[in-house]
């Protein structure tokens, strides 16, 4: 016999009759103005799930008194929105999938989660990924929502998703209803003031009834008169009143510091840490004056905060940094902004299947999801601030940052794994509001990049809530002719890890200075070089001689060219050209050895000038203001710190330095030191080095070394060795590898994207590797790049990889190529199947699998700048 279906209810026949039924799916959201006024609907609906012995869910979270208890029969499913809205979204959502089909659902009050979440654009967020998930599941549920509390961000949302919205009132004793949307159902009375008889809900045809029931109730959301503030501008504006009086002389300041608090989590971070150094440095008049460059509502992500947090530092413990720091011109995107975006372009169930089930989710979906959101479209509410920001800025260049809840902080970098956009914002508003949210998609869409989500998963972050804010900064730097670039950047690390001469202290910290646009800085230049600077020792160099100097110094600058409306880079002769007024005497050095040959010679005069920074490092303050502000910093944090900074000449002796990045350094402790056996036999000497070594010292057995083979990589083809490239990352992929301590030793540089000049891998490819080793040998100009506070680095450190260079031909540097060339213990063929041609430059050692099972042992010396690898 064929089952009969429940008829679906609301428990009151009435009502239902009002409503024409309910259909499976259908969400009844009630605008209420207290809890009281919603329990008269709550009470029969769950009457009626008894009755009918249907599975009734009670989610409960809020902090008014409960709806049910436990005797009424229901679920009761206990929440914790306080703990983060995508922890609380996946517990709701899992109930509803694992209940089944056709259940009831009741909701506590929906207000609070504003509270929770600090916004009513999260609440509208929340609602529209629940309420459709709940009509697919063919539920029944019942929400409430406060009446004239929220902003339009939650009551349009809700209003749009729902299937059924209902206005309930007390007034004069009785109850009414007046019923806003019933979707696919329509009576000729459906939409009017309903007054409650008995079991009845009868219309009110008494104009002075319904004058009096509805005397002050909004007509119209959209209407200025009408405009409700939400949560968030409530709470800031509660904080500007009680600023306001302070100024006035007034003693509010056991509020202040309560407000101060609460508007710390809503803005800056949950990260305990972080609040405490905001405490300190921060004030109430410095978190409203953030809040009035914001757009969106949420967290500002760590590199605003990081920026900020490192100025106040500075500011506070010492007033000249007030005229010494260029100031910053910064707006901020909260992190809502991006979530709302994910949500209103189809992209949010994308991202959250890859968070939630990386392995089922495929990389096609992942890439999917970044095309969906390079393609997505903004709110025309937050389109009209990026506009009315844009036309702050004029025809500035600006730059568009990640600045994601996790990045920055003091336990992941993520340092290059979200892109930031240079605009150099040229044209009409039209072209540079299309180009600046073009940059904006771009950031966003690096959220579901390959790299970005692999270090999410290696570091058990893939199911954290990562919302992407957005650092907008005014480029620091001077127009020269239709050019536009800062006069010098760099990275700063507060702890030198290179320390090439034993009068280095490692404790004074150092710079990686180039001219330009800091791009450099931070990326890996494979065509050039920097000018690392040790802050207590200036003038030393690791180069020998003003000949070496010219050879390892930059050559390439990157600028913002104006007339290109691009990020480009010129030879520094051409800037010099370009520049008028440029002080090119405070960074560069006339190179008089090749002037004196070229007047023997009788030779045109060349181009004389060579980038060394002498005359900045050595006749300027620059230095001890770098050391200062570092060890200032990293004093302040309690760790070594990691900052990107400008610096622009304002006249021939001030000049400004631009602090726009702050961050934990996450550096590992010197290590254990032991020195090795005395008398190893030369046969047993695998790889020795003395020189560019950085990293933890260790001694360690090694597993596994992947080599690529010098005289046959060098002779390859440049589509061979990406190949061989690739070939690299699927070995360290493999289940006999990952697990074990890899030392990859390799022609030039690892990570380069010119393969002419090493093996172009991914930090994606080889960062289950524990050593580095990068064999001189490519190209008889190219030295190791050290990449002191690139992003490469940030990644090798946060990895805990040691970085060796190898000059084969230097006395004291061995390169055992009989041991690493041997066959015996050989298992590339084994481990890649049919491997393609390519492979042949790649040797892949089973050092377990060594005839006499002797072991190989790796001693790292870093602070002596010796390593070398033998067999026991």
């Amino acid at each position: 016999m064929a089952k009969i279906r429940t008829q679906l209810s609301t428990g009151l026949s009435g009502l239902d009759r009002v409503l024409r039924g309910l259909m499976p799916g259908d969400n009844i959201v009630w605008q209420i103005d207290s809890i009281d006024d919603y329990l008269p609907f709550v009470e029969p609906y769950c009457a009626f799930a008894r009755e009918q012995r249907l599975h009734l869910v009670y989610f409960r979270f809020a902090e008014h008194p409960p709806l049910l208890a436990a005797e009424d029969g229901a679920d009761i499913r206990t929440l914790h929105p306080e703990r983060g809205f995508e922890p609380f979204l996946d517990e709701i959502h899992a109930t509803i999938n694992n209940v089944g089909r056709g259940s009831l659902f009741l909701f506590d009050c929906l207000s609070e989660l504003a509270a929770d979440w600090c916004s009513d654009r999260m609440l509208g967020n929340f609602f529209m990924l629940t309420c459709p998930y709940l009509y697919d599941h063919a539920a029944i549920a019942y929400f409430a929502v406060l009446r004239d509390r929220h902003s339009f961000h939650a009551t349009q949302p809700i209003a749009n998703t729902t299937q059924i919205l209902i206005d309930a009132y007390h007034h004069g004793g009785r109850l009414y209803i007046h019923p806003i949307k019933v979707q696919h159902r329509h009576s000729v009375s459906m939409y009017m003031l309903h007054r409650r008889e008995g079991e009845a809900f009868v219309p009110v045809n008494e104009s002075y009834i319904i004058s009096e029931v509805l005397d002050g109730v909004p007509w119209s959301r959209h209407d200025a008169a009408s405009h409700v503030r939400g949560y968030w501008s409530r709470t800031f504006s509660e904080a500007e009143s009680i600023q306001q009086d302070l100024d006035r002389g007034l003693d509010r300041r056991e509020e202040a510091q309560t407000a101060f608090r609460k508007l710390l989590r809503m803005l800056l971070s949950h990260d305990e840490h972080i609040l405490e150094l905001a405490e300190q440095y921060f004030t109430l008049r410095d978190i409203l004056k953030i809040r009035k460059r914001m757009i969106g509502t949420g967290l500002i992500g760590g590199k605003s905060v990081g920026m900020l947090l490192s100025r106040a530092i500075l500011t506070r413990t010492d007033p000249r940094w007030a005229t010494t720091l260029e100031a910053h011109d910064s707006f901020f995107v909260g992190a809502d902004v991006f979530y709302t975006y994910l949500v209103q372009n189809g992209c949010w169930w994308m991202v959250h299947e890859h968070k939630s089930a990386p392995h089922e989710a495929d990389n096609y979906q992942a890439e999917t999801a970044r095309r969906r959101l390079l393609a997505g479209d903004f709110p025309e509410y937050i389109s009209r601030q990026f506009a009315d920001m844009l036309d702050y800025f004029g025809q500035s260049p600006i730059i568009v940052r990640s600045s994601s809840l996790l990045e920055d902080n003091f336990s992941n970098a993520f340092a290059g794994k979200y892109e930031s956009v240079f605009c150099a914002n040229q044209g009409g508003p039209y072209k540079r509001l299309e180009d600046f949210l073009s940059a904006v998609r771009t950031v966003y869409a690096s959220t579901m990049c390959e790299e970005a989500l692999a270090y999410r998963t290696q570091r058990g972050l893939l199911g954290n809530d990562e919302q992407m804010a957005l650092l907008i900064q005014r480029v620091s730097g001077t127009t020269y002719g239709n050019l536009f670039y800062p006069q010098a950047a760099g990275v700063g690390l507060s702890f030198n890890p290179y320390v090439w001469h034993e009068s280095i202290d490692s404790k004074a910290g150092m710079v990686r200075l180039v001219f330009g646009v800091g791009t450099r800085a931070v990326n890996r230049s494979d065509d050039d070089y920097t000018r690392i600077v040790a802050l207590n020792e200036p003038q030393r160099r690791p180069e020998a001689d003003f000949d070496e100097v010219r050879q390892y110094a930059q050559r390439r600058v990157d600028v913002l060219d104006l007339e290109a409306n691009q990020l480009t880079s010129y030879p520094f002769e051409e800037i010099v050209d370009r520049s008028p007024n440029l002080p090119v005497a405070m960074y560069a050095s006339r190179d008089r050895k090749l002037e004196r040959e070229q007047a023997r010679r009788g030779q045109a005069a060349a181009f004389p000038w060579v980038l060394t920074f002498d005359k900045l490092l050595t006749q300027t303050d620059y230095v001890a203001d770098m050391a200062a502000m570092l060890d200032t910093i990293e004093k302040a944090y309690g760790c070594p710190v990691d900052i990107e900074f400008t610096l622009n000449f304002v006249n021939a002796e001030t000049y400004r330095i631009n602090l726009v990045q702050c961050r934990p350094l996450q550096i590992q402790g010197p290590g254990a030191i032991t020195e090795p056996p005395a008398g190893i036999a030369d046969a047993d000497r695998i790889l020795e080095s003395y020189g560019a070594v950085i990293g933890r010292s260790r001694v360690t057995p090694l597993d596994w070394v992947i080599y690529v083979v010098p005289a046959v990589y060098g002779n390859m083809a440049e589509g061979d060795r990406y190949t061989v490239a690739r070939l690299i990352g699927e070995l360290t992929r493999l289940p006999a590898l990952e697990s074990g301590r890899i030392m990859l030793i390799g022609p030039g540089r690892w990570g380069t994207t010119t393969p002419s000049l090493g093996v172009p891998v991914t930090f994606l490819d080889i960062n289950r590797a524990s050593i580095l080793c990068e064999i001189v040998a490519m190209n008889e100009n190219l030295v190791p790049d050290v990449s002191l506070g690139t992003h490469f680095f940030n990644e090798m450190v946060e990895n805990d990889m040691l970085y060796v260079a190898l000059f084969p031909e230097r006395a004291g540097h061995v390169l055992n190529r009989a041991f690493l060339e041997d066959p015996a213990p050989d298992r590339r063929d084994a481990l890649l199947g049919d491997p393609e041609p390519a492979a042949h430059a790649l040797r892949v050692l089973d050092l377990s699998a060594l005839p006499d099972k002797r072991r190989v042992i790796l001693n790292a010396n870093t602070l002596a700048h010796r390593v070398i690898c033998y067999r026991e």
